[in-house]
């Protein structure tokens, strides 16, 4: 099942430095940003191979996780707070907000065959 984690920060009076350092499950091998979203859901799919964080970097949106046990929805709110996404999790990204970066680092190259578009039927 998908999982937050609390991204280390320093906050001092010249604003917040957030570090991602030897807290990840996997080694990163490729980073896409989603931005500009209008009112669509983004993607809708799980993977055979893929572990994805995401962070979002700016703004707000949701993500709504499946496991094929048990529905949870997440709120990203904060550049410091990254959600795990393991391969078994069926994911929707969406309600974006207006000026929302969604940034998602991920443990493979892109690769279509990797991608389960089929949702659980629990």
């Amino acid at each position: 099942m998908a999982y937050l984690i609390d991204l280390k920060t320093f906050t001092d009076k010249r604003g917040n430095l957030t570090v991602i350092e030897n807290i990840l499950p996997f080694k990163i091998k490729r980073i896409f940003y989603i931005y500009g979203v209008d009112d669509s859901v983004r993607g809708g799919h799980r993977h055979h191979k893929t572990i994805q964080a995401a962070i979002c970097i700016k703004g707000r949106c949701k993500i709504h996780n499946n496991d094929g046990k048990a529905y949870e929805t997440y709120s990203l709110r904060s550049p410091s707070q990254c959600l795990i996404l393991e391969q078994k999790d069926w994911h929707e990204m969406y309600e974006f907000s207006k000026n929302a970066i969604l940034m998602v680092l991920a443990s493979e190259n892109f690769d279509e065959r990797d991608y389960i578009f089929e949702k659980y039927d629990n």
